[in-house]
């Protein structure tokens, strides 16, 4: 692949990233305030954190990453997406 389409990709879903992250830390924020990105990293700490959306919402953020993770390792083996 086009090493300009590879770039465009990855900076797309990191921008898609980015504003997942923003979300899943606006509404820990919501449920719990004060709350860290750090402290969102072990949500399973934080009783407040145990919410349906909030699960939603990081789990979106966990496939984000999951997506990102398999296409850095598609371009590095230099595969098709």
């Amino acid at each position: 692949m086009n090493p300009e389409h590879q770039a465009a990709i990855e900076g797309l879903l990191q921008a898609m990233i980015d504003l997942q992250e923003q979300k899943v830390l606006a509404l820990g924020r919501r449920l719990r305030p004060g709350v860290t990105a750090e402290d969102l990293r072990n949500a399973h700490d934080f009783p407040e954190l145990h919410d349906g959306d909030f699960h939603y919402e990081d789990g979106t953020l966990a496939g984000l990453l999951a997506a990102q993770s398999a296409l850095r390792a598609r371009f590095r083996a230099g595969e098709k997406p």
